[in-house]
């Protein structure tokens, strides 16, 4: 039986985007997020990267072009979606399925996909598992896959399997507004102040004395399945729809991907290559698609709209970044 999807409560901006609450009813709890746009517009979903929520859209969306419908929810674990059931890692893969669950009770059939991070990971993952149901792939400092070396993995997945035994019982910590904004801006020191306040509204929740982080901690957690090069290449190859790339110059690469996947990364970055792929190069942090919108709205407006990515600038043949 199809799942019914709840506005339970509807916004309006003072941008032209009408903005509506969104409830998804899942076998653990709810998936929470915000709809922009007409009922009957052109289907887009937008998947925020790890430890954030869908407010990391709220700058770039009003921005974007008016007659498509915008869905961004709070992936599980995050924002204020129910948390994955007590004992349960959260596997990458389960993300994807999350996105399956999603798109099935807005019964869509076929969208396009917005992703940041590790959002564009899980668009990445879908569109090869389901190439018939995307038609267009955005990925914001991403590349839509992130390969490790094969031995790396037996620590990594030995890590990940202790951290979660050591971890799960550990006890929420209670913070001040002030001190939620420290931490924040603590781990992710390109924030805006305009941006870590938005990330906030739906990243904390509030609590006798004060606010918790809303995110669970098992995020946090070493993520035990990994891709080999191999594999993401495969994955990679299966996907049929148009791809862009943009990538910040001061984002992802430098300040999170881990040693050994750095060297790989290449790899993946020269199969989205023309006429189906673009990879273009940003000024800016890995938020820059919320610090900078502006800077973003026009490569994914023209993507959107265009047959094909032709009349974007591609980076992957030419040794400057585009500039706006």
């Amino acid at each position: 039986m199809m799942q019914t999807v709840k506005n339970v409560r509807h916004l309006v901006t003072s941008t032209k985007h009408a903005v509506s609450e969104l409830t998804v009813p899942v076998p653990w709890g709810q998936i929470r997020g915000k709809v922009w746009g007409p009922d009957h517009g052109r289907p887009v979903v937008c998947l925020h990267g790890w430890a954030d929520n869908c407010g990391t859209f709220d700058t770039l969306l009003p921005l974007l072009p008016q007659d498509y419908k915008y869905v961004a929810f709070d992936l599980p674990g995050h924002g204020q979606s129910s948390h994955r059931p007590p004992g349960v890692p959260y596997y990458f893969q389960s993300y994807v399925a999350d996105l399956y669950r999603l798109v099935k009770a807005l019964q869509w059939e076929k969208f396009s996909i917005i992703g940041h991070s590790m959002g564009g990971n899980i668009g990445g993952m879908f569109s090869a598992l389901y190439p018939e149901m995307v038609d267009a792939l955005v990925l914001l400092d991403s590349y839509g896959f992130l390969p490790t070396d094969v031995k790396e993995m037996p620590e990594v997945m030995r890590q990940g399997m202790e951290e979660l035994l050591k971890y799960e019982n550990r006890e929420e910590r209670v913070y001040t507004k002030d001190q939620a904004f420290q931490r924040l801006q603590a781990g992710n020191p390109t924030l805006s102040e305009q941006s870590a306040c938005i990330l906030l509204e739906r990243g904390t929740r509030q609590v006798e004395g004060g606010l918790v982080f809303s995110r669970d901690f098992r995020i946090n957690l070493k993520n035990i399945m990994r891709f080999s090069t191999e594999q993401c290449l495969e994955l990679q190859s299966r996907i049929t729809t148009r791809v862009l790339v943009l990538l910040a110059e001061e984002g992802f690469e430098m300040r999170f991907a881990e040693s050994n996947q750095t060297k790989l990364i290449p790899t993946i970055r020269q199969g989205y290559r023309e006429p189906n792929g673009v990879v273009v190069t940003l000024p800016g942090d890995h938020h820059v698609h919320l610090n900078h919108p502006e800077s973003v709205a026009p490569f994914i407006t023209d993507f959107l709209q265009s047959n094909g990515p032709s009349n974007l600038t591609s980076s992957a043949d030419e040794p400057e970044p585009a500039k706006l």
